[in-house]
């Protein structure tokens, strides 16, 4: 889970994790919410089973389907809403309620949680829900044969390339009230940057994927292709990418700096300069770019403005002369 300062505040990339994790859940195990134990004389007690845990936070999860934007869902979490939606379950005043099947009195928590663990594993069953992760792991893989394509031709079209990588994130201070709407708005300031700002003159072709994270929530990777010649030391660049990642969230941000620690690459090494010649360079620069897209299960994003492209490739530039 994210890391905040004030540890009681949940993010909406929290809440959506939390979901999913609940979703996978259920889908796990045959077990209810709650079971109802009758003793010998009658007496009825609550018993928690392996998925009560996953219901803390349950009032922040359905709100997040109140908002105002537009947004498309992963299958886990439109798996939770249509759930919700199923059973009747809605927020009040008074917490959330859920009126029996025939409509003659409102459920307990217990009950209610039941029924819509019941439902959410009724719908995990079905093929349209099965397919999605199938159909994104396609995606990456057809992603990862076009940025292949480009890095090709890169390196076809100068002797030596300069390759940055940064990783750009929020500032834990600020996670809590992150919203996905505001890292693409922070990323369209920085297309538009990499348009008209000279950092980024004799940039040849560049990548940029947001994911979302546990530990760290919604963050961008990006990677800079610039021509070797005309451009010096990998590291300054990437922290001018840095400093302009500041300037764009308002000190929100902050970047990492892959650059800086080459070291942890080893002899996989496919960023920095790289010299065409070198027999095994390019099999080493498509592995570090297809890591833009290659964790489809743990950093895919959950919840993304509607229509919104997670991925997004710069044009390939000819080199000026």
């Amino acid at each position: 889970m994210t890391t905040h300062t004030n540890r009681h505040l949940l993010s909406q990339s929290d809440i959506a994790i939390r979901i999913e994790r609940l979703v996978k859940a259920i889908q796990r195990t045959h077990s209810p919410a709650y079971k109802f134990i009758k003793s010998a004389l009658g007496q009825e007690r609550l018993q928690a089973t392996c998925v009560s845990r996953y219901f803390e936070h349950i009032q922040r999860m359905v709100s997040l389907f109140d908002e105002d934007p537009s947004y498309d869902f992963s299958e886990h979490l439109q798996v939770f809403r249509d759930a919700c939606q199923f059973i009747g379950l809605e927020r009040s005043p008074i917490g959330l309620t859920c009126l029996s099947d025939d409509g003659t009195r409102y459920l307990r928590t217990e009950e209610m949680l039941n029924a819509l663990t019941d439902r959410i594993r009724h719908l995990t069953s079905s093929k349209r829900y099965r397919r999605a992760a199938v159909n994104r792991r396609f995606q990456a893989r057809d992603q990862q044969s076009t940025i292949t394509e480009a890095v090709d031709w890169v390196l076809d079209s100068v002797p030596s390339t300069i390759v940055v990588r940064v990783d750009l994130h929020y500032s834990s201070a600020f996670q809590y009230r992150q919203r996905v709407e505001d890292v693409f708005a922070d990323l369209d300031r920085l297309s538009r940057e990499i348009e008209r700002n000279e950092i980024f003159d004799h940039l040849i072709w560049h990548i940029c994927s947001v994911e979302q994270g546990e530990d760290r929530g919604y963050h961008i990777h990006t990677a800079f292709l610039f021509d070797g010649a005309k451009v010096g030391c990998d590291v300054h660049k990437a922290r001018q990418v840095g400093r302009l990642w500041e300037d764009i969230t308002r000190g929100q941000g902050y970047c990492f700096n892959c650059n800086a620690y080459k070291e942890r690459y080893g002899k996989d090494l496919g960023i920095g300069r790289l010299d065409r010649n070198d027999a095994g360079i390019r099999s080493k620069l498509h592995k570090a770019m297809r890591y833009l897209v290659k964790d489809v299960e743990t950093q895919h994003l959950r919840v993304k403005p509607e229509g919104a492209r997670c991925l997004r490739k710069g044009q390939l530039r000819k080199p000026t002369l």
